[in-house]
Parts: structure tokens; C-alpha cells; sequence
């Protein structure tokens, strides 16, 4: 059909003619309302935007001279965060003649990086920036791809996952001694 032909049809109808396919050979128009067209266009990509995840990077910080405990506390987090998805960012933040002693933040990241070894790689080794050593730790993509089925499975029965839920009574006991221990001082 010719372009003349092609716009008297499409007025005839009182519908708009748009060209689909410019580069194709001889360019492909449909005869359509060109405001539903858009209408339709923006919904997809809407749709689209939500169903697509960024994935989040959390952080977790220390100093050199943090206890084992609370560094297994945080690598318990860490577990979790890969668990779910999320990428990891581990920082020991120096301060002052801490500096001299890189090695400690160095051996304290390695900790890490065993502790997380079944459910994560690492993104970036450990280095320097400034007054901080920085690595970074990403979920391996079976860990990913199961992530992402749990979180599927949880959409489709309408259920929402809670951020991180306590696993154990230990943290719920935790936490209610933190909250006491504040309503106490108050």
C-alpha cells in the first residue's frame, strides 16, 4: 500500500498512522490510535521497571580492634544479606596509630571472605581507600538464582518478606534486652 493510500485509511477510520519498523525494507506502519499506543508503551515499561530488581549493596563496618564476637555477629548478617540476594560490602575503618596495623583489617576481611565462602564470591579484594580497607562480596548465582525463586514463590502466594527476620530466639532475646536496656536509661 502506498503512503497516500495509507493515510486515507487511517482518516477514514480516524486513527493514526505509525511507522513501526523505519529500517525495515519497505518500512512497516500500523493504522491505530496513537495515544493508547503510548498508554500501552508506558504500562510496559512500567511493569517491567517493577518486576526488575536492583540488587542492593549492604554495608558492614568494623575497626581493627573489634571483637571475635561481634565479628561473628556481623558475619551472621552478612550470611543473611547474601542469602537474600544482596551484595556485601565489608569495611575496617583506622584511626589514628591503628593505621600502622593494616594486617589486622586485612586478616579480619579474610575472616570474611572463609565465613562466606559456600554463599559468596569476592567483587573486590580487599585495598586501601583512604583511611579505610574495603572489600566486596557478591552471592554466587546459585545462591542468586534461589534467592530470586524464594522471592517469586512468596509474590505469588502475596506474602512479604520481611527485611531479616530473627532466626533464632537468641537474636529476638537480643534485641528485647537492647529495647529494655533503652527504655531503662530514658
Amino acid at each position: 500500500m502506498t503512503v497516500d493510500q495509507a493515510r486515507r485509511a487511517a482518516a477514514e477510520r480516524e486513527l493514526d498512522l505509525i511507522e513501526v519498523a523505519p529500517n525495515a525494507n519497505p518500512p512497516v506502519c500500523r493504522i491505530m490510535d496513537y495515544g493508547k499506543f503510548r498508554y500501552e508503551q508506558r504500562k510496559k515499561a512500567k511493569e517491567a521497571q517493577r518486576k526488575s530488581k536492583q540488587t542492593e549493596i549492604k554495608m558492614l563496618r568494623c575497626r581493627p580492634n573489634t571483637d571475635d564476637h561481634d565479628i561473628n555477629y556481623k558475619m551472621r548478617n552478612a550470611r543473611k544479606f547474601l542469602v537474600r540476594g544482596h551484595k556485601v560490602r565489608f569495611t575496617v575503618i583506622f584511626r589514628g596509630p591503628e593505621l600502622r596495623h593494616k594486617e589486622i583489617g586485612e586478616q579480619q576481611l579474610k575472616l570474611f571472605i572463609e565465613g562466606c565462602k559456600d554463599l559468596a564470591s569476592v567483587e573486590n579484594y580487599p585495598r586501601m581507600e583512604g583511611r579505610r580497607m574495603v572489600m566486596q562480596l557478591e552471592p554466587l548465582p546459585e545462591v542468586l538464582a534461589k534467592a530470586k525463586s524464594v522471592a517469586a514463590e512468596a509474590e505469588a502466594k502475596g506474602e512479604v518478606l520481611e527485611e531479616l527476620p530473627p532466626d533464632d530466639a537468641e537474636d529476638v532475646e537480643a534485641v528485647q534486652g537492647v529495647e529494655e536496656a533503652g527504655e531503662q536509661r530514658s
